[in-house]
């Protein structure tokens, strides 16, 4: 146990490795439903969904170990919503490119993801953003999850005329959400240990109990991963046309991850008074890394997840939190029916109370500079509404350097911003 705690600094960081454990097991319930989520999108581009399943438990081991044990941060990985989502429908089913190149194309970019990372320079670009967009990311990211929350909840649901309304509030799943939420806040109030894991269980245990979810087992043999297993085509992700896949891979996977590094790391209060990331360079390599080994598993980019976020609200500090993430997805290979019956609602009043814990960066704003403030509102906007946290982070960074700039204030615009202003304009209109 000494060695544990010397490796990972548990008794400078103010925690102990049974919080950490908890904080990993909190971590994992919030974005367990990535293991059952991501076969079903990959399998729609005709990829076999058990073999994906298996793909996506082990992609998620290996980006956790490395962060926690490289890295030493904790911050947890799988393979990213929405990267999914794009590679699916947008690569596959959109463009008509077979499943097989589109892996390709992850792989590539996942290679490019660690040259950038071994060369500093996507270390450089994100200590490059202003410390008030910091915020607003963070803040951004938080109203993000709150939609997301409301979303899976079925508090907010699809209206045709407002495209979001207001859904009924008295159906279980609503009020269970709402539990779990009140749950937390009354229990995180009074400082109660793992207060967000018990209103997780404590709202599954009850749908178990009324019927809602039903009990699937404890044990199962798991899927061949051969069908996915290395059937990557990289020479075909070298066609033209699937240049701008991978960097729009790239970018995506780029400022998520950025987003989500400062806010987690923000939210665990790891940043220096400047908000620079402790182990930068290794947690980018740590993710960039994960990325290349999923696409050779079988699965799409990887990425760091902000649900960690649930973990650190209820203690964790290092990165033992990420290793326990990875060993939970190791055996969720083995016990899938146990990690299927948590429901969404389960974890939708976590992910809101974290959402609420986020917000709280928006205090360090300064109001009163318009040039500080309208980035800070344009990211904390975008993000939910694009539902794209590299979106809402691109169109901040855009209008920072315009108002700056017509307000005559360019002292406040690094070369660096200027550069990465340029790039992100020219992703916006050709990519």
């Amino acid at each position: 146990m000494n060695a544990i705690e010397r490796y990972f600094g548990i008794n400078g960081e103010n925690t102990t490795i049974k919080t950490e454990i908890i904080a990993g097991i909190t971590t994992f319930l919030t974005m367990a439903y990535i293991i059952f989520v991501n076969p079903n999108v990959l399998a729609d581009a005709g990829m076999d969904k058990g073999a994906v399943f298996v793909a996506t438990c082990i992609a998620a081991a290996v980006g956790c170990f490395i962060m926690g044990i490289y890295a030493r941060l904790p911050v947890a990985l799988a393979p990213g919503m929405g990267l999914n989502a794009f590679f699916t429908y947008g690569v596959v089913l959109g463009m008509g490119y077979a499943w097989q190149t589109a892996l390709g194309a992850v792989f590539l970019s996942g290679c490019i993801f660690v040259l950038l990372s071994l060369f500093k320079i996507r270390e450089a670009i994100i200590n490059a953003i202003p410390t008030s967009l910091k915020n607003g990311v963070v803040a951004g990211i938080g109203a993000f999850l709150a939609f997301i929350a409301l979303q899976s909840a079925g508090i907010i649901v699809n209206h045709d005329a407002t495209l979001v309304g207001l859904g009924d509030m008295t159906s279980f799943g609503s009020v269970m959400a709402s539990l779990g939420f009140v749950v937390i806040i009354g229990l995180s109030y009074k400082r109660v240990p793992g207060a967000v894991t018990i209103g997780i269980l404590l709202v599954a245990l009850i749908s178990l109990l009324m019927g809602y979810t039903q009990f699937t087992g404890i044990i199962s043999s798991p899927p061949s991963i051969a069908p996915t297993l290395m059937q990557l085509d990289i020479a075909g992700a070298f066609d033209v046309g699937m240049i701008s896949v991978i960097f729009a891979f790239l970018f995506v996977d780029l400022f998520d991850t950025a987003g989500t590094l400062i806010a987690t790391t923000s939210q665990a209060k790891l940043t220096d008074k400047d908000g620079n990331i402790p182990n930068m360079g290794k947690a980018l390599l740590a993710d960039s890394t994960a990325t290349v080994a999923g696409s050779l598993l079988g699965t799409s980019s990887t990425t760091s997840y902000i649900e960690s976020i649930s973990g650190i609200a209820s203690g964790g500090r290092t990165g033992l939190m990420a290793v326990t993430v990875g060993v939970l997805f190791l055996f969720s290979i083995f016990f899938s029916p146990l990690a299927g019956m948590i429901p969404a609602y389960a974890t939708a009043g976590a992910i809101f109370y974290v959402a609420v814990l986020m917000m709280g960066t928006l205090k360090d704003i300064n109001w009163s500079d318009l040039t500080e403030a309208a980035p800070v509102v344009v990211v904390l906007l975008f993000t939910p509404l694009t539902y794209s946290i590299a979106d809402g982070i691109a169109l901040g960074f855009i209008t920072f350097t315009a108002v700056k700039a017509i307000a005559g204030k360019f002292a406040d615009i690094s070369i660096a911003v200027w550069i990465l202003t340029a790039i992100l304009l020219f992703k916006i209109i050709f990519l």
